[in-house]
């Protein structure tokens, strides 16, 4: 089908349950970016682009995003708030894509995810740079380099929860009551925590929104104040979240 209308792009590339998927699906995907991505997706299939260069496109866009938030100021926020929303648009689209046109490859899953480990690492390093006031070491730049390795190493507890059930014989699929830790203490500070969310501060999309707001008060007060204060946090939540996300793993029954 060369000319598929964007409905039929739509009910190929979006199938129940999709905004629904537990850990999986975004916010904002739910909130507005599915109701925009099948208009990009119907672009991409007409053309004939398979779904792994728009994958490409979107770890472009999230790198990128992550450079320009360097330069400080408060078009740079902007544009790298505007790059974010092109990644996710570009995270929605390609899954449409490989759905739409039965083209979903385990390359695909990959490089989706590593793609996701690129923009979130940019950007955190990109606002320590930025709360550094200069392109040279400091601390502002270390304390985006250790963010960035929290948000890494939280990423990669997730993931090798599925390497780890693989590896010892498992299915890939863990049930939603496997994801509470089995202490009732700690199943009730997992919801308060979930509830708070305050884990999003680290992601790329909560960020760079946070990025511009911590702009709009730095060209206000004329310092970086406001954007110091935010690398803080990202650092305290990094850090924080990286130790109860391992514990809550590992008291779950996600290993079993």
């Amino acid at each position: 089908m060369s000319k598929p209308s964007v409905a039929e792009v739509r009910a190929g590339g979006q199938p129940e349950g999709i905004k629904e998927r537990v850990n999986e699906e975004h916010w904002a995907g739910r909130l507005y970016m599915r109701a925009i991505s099948p208009y990009a997706s119907t672009f991409f299939v007409r053309l004939g682009v398979p779904p792994n260069p728009i994958t490409y496109l979107m770890v472009v866009c999230g790198v990128l995003a992550g450079i320009v938030v360097a330069f400080g100021g408060l078009w740079s926020a902007l544009l790298a708030a505007l790059l974010i929303q092109v990644y996710l648009l570009l995270d929605c689209s390609d899954g449409e894509v490989a759905r739409f046109t039965g083209r979903t490859s385990v390359t695909g899953v990959y490089l989706d995810r590593i793609g996701h480990y690129f923009a979130e690492v940019a950007l955190l390093v990109g606002v320590g740079i930025r709360a550094q006031g200069e392109f040279t070491a400091g601390g502002w730049v270390v304390a985006g380099l250790a963010a960035a390795l929290g948000a890494a190493l939280i990423k990669a507890e997730t993931d090798n929860v599925v390497v780890a059930r693989a590896k010892a014989g498992l299915s890939d699929h863990v049930p939603a009551a496997a994801l509470n830790p089995r202490s009732a203490g700690l199943s009730l500070a997992r919801r308060i925590a979930s509830a708070l969310r305050f884990h999003r501060i680290i992601q790329a999309v909560e960020l760079s929104l946070l990025v511009v707001v911590a702009a709009v008060v730095d060209a206000v007060r004329g310092d970086l104040a406001a954007t110091q204060v935010l690398m803080a946090a990202c650092v305290a939540v990094a850090a924080l979240q990286t130790v109860l996300h391992l514990v809550s793993i590992l008291a779950s029954s996600r290993l079993r």
